[in-house]
């Protein structure tokens, strides 16, 4: 059973997201290489998945949380 999901996030957001999720999953794997307390070692994971899951939103087009506000933007609205 497949269910598609609509694309709720605009181009600019979607090219934004995957930019600063590249940028924060890079930057957490580089911090995480010379963490020296367990303390940084989890925030600089917590920035890994964080940039991660910017990245498959971006990619996917569909944002969960923005589906569960109800949120869709102007010029989306009509496409739907």
């Amino acid at each position: 059973m497949s269910t598609r999901r609509k694309v709720n996030i605009t181009a600019a957001e979607r090219v934004g997201r995957i930019l600063l999720g590249l940028i924060g999953t890079v930057g957490g794997i580089l911090l995480l290489a010379g963490s020296p307390t367990a303390l940084s070692g989890t925030l600089e994971v917590l920035l890994v998945l964080a940039g991660l899951d910017l990245v498959v939103t971006g990619v996917t087009g569909h944002c969960p949380l923005y589906q569960k506000l109800g949120h869709m933007p102007r010029s989306l609205r009509r496409a739907s």
